[in-house]
């Protein structure tokens, strides 16, 4: 037995880490690294040419990627048909990000426009069909005028957003 302690978690990573799967890793950094300015930390390739894991950073967080592995039952969100999960970029200037994601090649799915609940926030998919959030707090929002705002939301699944 080995007594030397380790962290329960690597320095560089938060508690949690989003982990997604892309059709083509590859492509997904360069992408990732036009789009948000990512950094690419590391790279394990796997037979075939396929990316067994990656990770890259953006901001402060790190995401961690993989080819699509349809042979073990990992699959992207395209070959699916898509995925309920949406992930969120908290950025200094929204406009700037979202004009930089739909210039690397982002579908915009939500131009950036100030929200009830103090961000200006838009929304794009990204070539592998992963959605992203990308909000910049404008205003703090009393916690009254919140619930007072929420209480009058009406669904439209007919939107450009969905």
């Amino acid at each position: 037995m080995n007594d030397t302690h380790f962290p329960p978690r690597p320095d560089a990573l938060h508690t949690v880490t989003p982990h997604i799967v892309c059709s083509e890793a590859s492509a997904a950094i360069d992408f990732y690294r036009r789009a948000f300015g990512a950094i690419e930390l590391m790279r394990l390739p796997g037979a075939e040419g396929r990316i067994l894991h990656a990770q890259v950073r953006i901001g402060d967080s790190v995401v961690m990627l993989v080819d699509a592995q349809p042979e073990w039952c990992v699959c992207d969100p395209n070959t699916l048909g898509g995925s309920p999960v949406v992930l969120h970029l908290q950025v200094e200037d929204v406009d700037a990000w979202y004009a930089r994601a739909v210039t690397a090649g982002a579908a915009p799915l939500m131009a950036p426009e100030d929200m009830f609940w103090g961000d200006r926030y838009a929304r794009v998919r990204d070539p592998n069909g992963h959605e992203w959030a990308i909000a910049t707090r404008v205003r703090e929002v009393p916690p009254e005028e919140l619930l007072a705002r929420a209480a009058t939301l009406r669904p439209d699944c007919n939107s450009k957003e969905n």
